[in-house]
């Protein structure tokens, strides 16, 4: 009796081989053998012995459960003599992962490893289904299924709706559990039922396999800058921590373009490249015919010594300043490349970078934009408190230079003091100490007639600042507080700091706003400071409920005498500034926040920002508006008021519609605009855009242009993404994480 049913447990396991992936070829190459098992649950309405026939029979609602494993089936038959399982009337087994499988009636031989099926049927994962009229297994690892079917889409049951949204049909189907691949011979693809294509052959991986390589979804579509195009990527795995994309485009206008991307992981670091190349007949760039040849490399590495030390680096270059928008690669203006070393033991840091920045607007001369070599960075601060308070010391230095134009250098040593007093009362007082010194070295090249020269200069200053802030709460009904708390800060400095001849690096982006009002010294950077006695006042107020919050700030400052820092455009000169202000709303669909800075003298917006973000279901709302006026300090920059919006309407089920539009509002000219239509669900996504881009640089050769793509692409449900191939060829057998 004993041998009876593990045998039948030997047939069901079997059974499972034969219509699911096991554990053992999830984890390794090949299949484990079949270890009899200790503790067999199998219930039935009777158990038949035929000694005569040498037949265990296990007759009537049928379940036979191990190690996760269950199959059911009306009758399941072991016959000794042939060494044969069967059963019959609706098989089912189950396994441990959730993959379901079916059949009407199962025959296994030669020890279990060869068998046949008749009316199969499988569910892989939450969603996939596999059906065939019949199947076989082959050596114990190969599984061959006829006129089959396979989809990864939900099949809603309701009436006329039983087609999935995409399918395929094949005549042949070979499964081989070694190798972990699924080959289709003669299969047609279907769209909401409709067949849409053909192919003689391909294959994808079994639903086990995370690692799988082959053609990834194309992309089609036109350009009035490149003209037609279709790019078809094609994703290669280089083995479980590496792997690679390769993205060829053509066009009829644009050349030939291939694009690359590299990853690699490892225990304690990774590795990031991104390239290109192209090559156009028809030039294309800075108003030429000629034969041209440009490409791009970005890339990032990280590498971790220990917990608290790492180095690193960041890399972006291009040979040509318009290539990458010509080919909408990326629209970035200014590229940055650096290296570093990094420690951050305990609450300190240590950092050494070096930088290098390349230009692409057509008013930048590379040959004046500065790199770094190195830029240091080191904080210490202690764990224990000193006299009461918190205290930290700075260390920051930057090597400047250039290939023509000015180089410098410089260190600057801070220490800050800081301790807060909180009062019976709810008042919170914090007194600030604050030392630094400065030493600059600044190096110009001989130009014409004019000699070269080098000169230092030396800087000390130091202030007291004392902080105030006194918080009043209250609470209201359903779970909602109130929090308003005015805010006093009062510097104590001497005038002065700013020296002639000092070299403005680092400090040129002064924008007075929300963000800075309540800071000791509101310029950033390191090259200039503020000095003189002055005053930081304003109020912030804060409503919090259980689903979200609002909080409101407004600011000014006030100062004895006029800080010649800063120009009468900056909102900080004379003796007291703009008001500045924000409001913000969050809560989990919707996001606003107002940005306002207004005139001293008569309450004129000189400067306002909104951004908006909402959603609702699958609807969602992005707008922003800034109004800028001109820069000043040094950046120059003219006014600017501008709108930005983008909206993706749920119109109906998985339908969506969106559209998005940049406005400059001064000129009443559009920059941007964008328009499409997509549908979306667990198993398909296809869109089509139509892309204007209003703007051109004439320097740059990049007019204005227009785009229509076209993005198409068949999901596998619960299951990761997978790429299938063209070729059968085991070579083309990678893999892909």
């Amino acid at each position: 009796m004993s041998f009876s049913l593990r045998s039948t447990m030997l047939g069901a396991c079997a059974l499972l081989a034969l219509m699911l992936p096991s554990e053992a070829q999830i984890k390794a190459p090949a299949p484990k053998p079949l270890a009899t098992p200790d503790k067999i649950l199998l219930q039935a309405d009777e158990i038949v012995y035929d000694d005569e026939r040498k037949i265990v029979s296990a007759v009537g609602h049928v379940e036979i459960s191990d190690s996760g494993r269950t199959l059911m089936a009306e009758r399941v038959e072991y016959d000794q003599a042939t060494d044969t399982v069967t059963a019959r009337g609706k098989v089912s087994m189950a396994d441990a992962r959730g993959n379901v499988a079916f059949a009407d009636h199962v025959v296994l031989t030669d020890h279990m490893r060869d068998g046949a099926l008749r009316g199969f049927g499988a569910l892989i994962g939450k969603t996939g289904r596999l059906a065939a009229r019949g199947a076989e297994r082959i050596n114990g690892n190969v599984v061959i299924a006829h006129r089959a079917v396979y989809s990864p889409c939900t099949i809603c049951e309701k009436t006329g709706s039983r087609t999935p949204l995409w399918q395929v049909k094949a005549e042949r189907v070979v499964y081989d559990q070694l190798k972990h691949k699924v080959r289709f011979n003669n299969a047609v693809m279907e769209v909401a039922g409709v067949p849409v294509a053909w192919l003689p052959v391909f294959s994808v991986p079994d639903p086990t396999v995370r690692h799988a390589s082959g053609l990834l979804t194309p992309e089609a579509g036109n350009s009035t800058k490149i003209g037609y195009f279709l790019r078809a990527p094609v994703y290669l795995s280089l083995g479980q921590t590496q792997d690679m994309t390769l993205s060829p485009m053509v066009s009829t206008n644009g050349g030939q373009l291939i694009e690359t991307e590299y990853r690699a992981r490892w225990n304690n670091g990774g590795l990031w490249f991104q390239s290109s190349g192209a090559y156009n007949r028809e030039g294309g760039l800075s108003g030429t015919s000629r034969d041209q040849t440009y490409g791009h490399l970005f890339g990032s590495g990280r590498l971790n010594f220990s917990d608290n030390w790492r180095t690193g680096f960041d890399l972006q270059t291009t040979s040509n300043n318009a290539y990458m928008r010509f080919y909408d690669i990326s629209f970035l203006d200014r590229l940055v490349s650096d290296i570093f070393v990094e420690g951050t033991p305990g609450r300190s840091r240590f950092a050494l970078t070096s930088y290098y920045f390349e230009g692409l607007r057509s008013t930048d001369v590379q040959s004046q934009i500065p790199y770094i070599l190195p830029r240091l960075e080191a904080s210490f601060i202690p764990s224990r408190k000193v006299a009461g308070g918190s205290f930290r010391f700075d260390l920051n230095g930057v090597a400047i230079g250039r290939r023509t134009g000015h180089k410098s250098q410089r260190l600057t040593a801070e220490s800050e003091w800081k301790r807060p007093f909180v009062f019976g009362n709810g008042q919170l007082w914090t007194v600030v100490l604050n030392a630094r010194g400065d030493g600059y070295r600044f190096e110009t090249d001989a130009l014409g007639t004019t000699p070269a020269s080098d000169y230092t200069i030396k800087r000390g200053t130091a202030y007291a600042a004392l902080d105030w802030r006194w918080p009043f709460a209250a609470q209201g009904g359903s779970g909602r507080s109130y929090i308003v708390s005015p805010i006093a800060q009062v510097i104590a400095q001497p005038y002065g700091g700013n020296p002639a001849g000092l070299r403005i690096e680092d400090s040129n982006d002064f924008e007075f706003d929300d963000h800075n009002v309540f800071s000791f010294n509101q310029v950033p950077g390191y090259d200039l400071i503020e000095s003189g006695p002055r005053a930081n006042v304003g109020v912030m107020a804060e409503a919090l409920f259980p689903g979200g919050k609002l909080q409101t700030q407004l600011g000014q400052t006030y100062r004895l005498k006029p800080d010649p820092l800063f120009a009468a455009l900056s909102g900080n000169s004379g003796t007291a500034s703009d008001l500045v202000s924000s409001f913000s709303v969050k809560f989990p669909n919707l996001d606003i926040t107002d940005r306002i800075s207004m005139d001293r003298g008569n309450g004129t917006v000189l400067r306002h920002e909104i951004y908006v973000t909402g959603t609702y279901a699958r609807s969602s709302l992005q707008i922003s508006y800034v109004q800028l006026p001109t820069s000043a300090l040094t950046l120059g920059l003219p006014s600017r008021e501008e709108i930005n919006a983008q909206y993706d309407l749920n119109v109906w089920r998985n339908w969506q519609v969106f559209v998005a539009v940049q406005r400059d509002l001064q000129s009443e000219k559009f920059l941007n605009t964008e328009f499409g239509l997509g549908y979306e669900d667990e198993c398909l996504a296809i869109s089509l855009a139509y892309r204007r881009k209003y703007t051109q640089d004439v320097i740059l050769g990049l007019p204005p242009s227009t785009s229509v793509i076209l993005r198409f692409n068949l999901k596998t449900g619960d299951t990761p993404i997978q790429p299938f191939s063209l070729f059968p060829r085991d070579a083309f057998a990678l893999t892909h994480p």
